[in-house]
């Protein structure tokens, strides 16, 4: 499909993640035991036909730039068209960082105008889902429209997370309000949009700061024809604590609403060359996705594990995801947490004890402990339910062998010396 060019911006911070995004971008975050969240939106443009797409990144991106490399895996390395990685720079007339969303398309504007695709369909980089672009283009066409949203329906209690929009009986866009506390509407933008090339471009000459309030709403005040694309298929932000964790565990049931096995629809990867998964004699796995090259002794219960995870005898980790290389000691006990790559939990430690605090402040974790990357978690420790383990932590993090519930120690440069 030549007359599109897709963009997908990769470049927010994604404070909601913690210390998951905190030394990646979102979009390079681990998901479902051996993906990135990129991969869906790129496998999605490589089965949709979409040959020329632009990666916006901003946010730590040498371990996103790292994983897509040329886009062989998702046949985006042509010599016309293919992908091109959009980062910030500086010129002597501009400062270099993203101000926002459509910041970004402006100053990469003369990359999109080298290509001169008819429409430009612009991604969200931390979205999981599948989806067939050519149907959207194709309501964008057949509405003669400058601008197309893609819509998905969600539930009156999530409402809150998302845009919301209303629409007449045609389709077209009424209004549109970004998170609202109560909403009338069942359907929630995407962060899906097609527009016709040329409208763009002059709507991005001003040099606006955010797609949504510089550009979306003074078009749809503008009475121009703005119209939505339904999608019915799953479809999950997961640029939240909660989301994130959901989604990963969803993956378990027995029917799950994203099917990754489907040959039709693959989801594209750079798979890592592991061993096949060694499950010794006093194993137990139940409900569980284990990736290659783990090796397992202890138990695994309705779990995630990704590449190389070590698992010593009478180890149990339950409702847990774990990232790869991850070493989880003799009888350590994980429970409802998230642990990122290469963290070492030491014999008999206990990962989500206790009680989570109901404050405010530590809502956003839903009770679930963080365990950051390159974390040494020291032999017998006990770390209380949602708690936030920082990047490298250090056993001298770890002043006491027990952390209360809620708990946050900080990130350690790498730079620093370690026991």
């Amino acid at each position: 499909m030549t007359d599109a060019m897709a963009l997908v911006l990769s470049g927010g911070a994604g404070e909601r993640l913690g210390v998951l995004s905190a030394e990646r971008a979102v979009s390079a975050v681990p998901f479902g035991g051996k993906y990135r969240i990129v991969d869906f939106v790129l496998s999605n443009c490589c089965h949709s036909g979409i040959e020329q797409v632009g990666l916006v990144t901003q946010h730590v991106p040498t371990s996103l730039h790292d994983h897509v490399g040329a886009g062989r895996l998702w046949d985006l390395d042509r010599r016309a068209g293919g992908i091109l990685i959009l980062q910030p720079y500086q010129t002597r007339s501009q400062s270099g960082w993203y101000r926002g969303t459509a910041d970004a398309l402006a100053q990469n504007w003369d990359a999109i105008e080298e290509r001169r695709p008819e429409r430009v369909l612009i991604l969200s980089g931390d979205h999981v889902y599948r989806m067939n672009y050519r149907a959207l283009l194709q309501t964008h066409r057949d509405r003669r429209a400058v601008l197309t949203l893609a819509v998905a329906r969600v539930p009156a209690a999530e409402s809150h997370r998302f845009g919301m929009v209303t629409l007449d009986r045609d389709g077209r866009l009424l209004t549109l309000v970004e998170k609202p506390e109560h909403a009338t509407t069942p359907y929630a933008s995407m962060g899906i949009y097609v527009f016709e090339y040329e409208v763009l471009g002059e709507l991005l000459r001003p040099r606006p700061v955010d797609l949504v309030h510089d550009v979306l709403r003074p078009l749809l005040q503008s009475g121009e024809r703005v119209y939505a694309h339904e999608f019915s298929g799953y479809w999950e932000d997961v640029g939240a604590v909660g989301s994130y964790y959901h989604a990963n565990l969803e993956l378990l049931a027995p029917e799950p609403r994203l099917v990754l096995h489907d040959a039709r629809w693959p989801i594209l990867t750079r798979d890592e060359e592991r061993p096949p998964v060694r499950v010794f004699e006093d194993a137990t796995i139940e409900d569980s996705l284990v990736a290659n090259g783990c090796r397992v002794h202890g138990t695994v219960r309705h779990s995630v594990l990704f590449p190389g995870v070590t698992v010593e005898p009478g180890a149990v980790i339950t409702d847990s995801v774990v990232m790869a290389d991850v070493t989880i000691g003799r009888d350590a006990r994980i429970d409802r947490a998230i642990l990122d790559k290469c963290a070492r939990i030491g014999d008999h430690a206990r990962i989500g004890v206790g009680t989570a605090p109901t404050d405010p402040a530590h809502a956003w974790l839903e009770g679930l402990t963080l365990v950051g990357k390159d974390a040494h978690i020291p032999a017998g420790a006990q770390v209380g339910r949602a708690s936030v383990i920082g990047i490298g932590a250090h056993p001298e993090d770890f002043a006491s062998s027990t952390l209360a519930p809620g708990t946050r120690t900080p990130n350690r440069p790498w730079f620093q010396e370690r026991s």
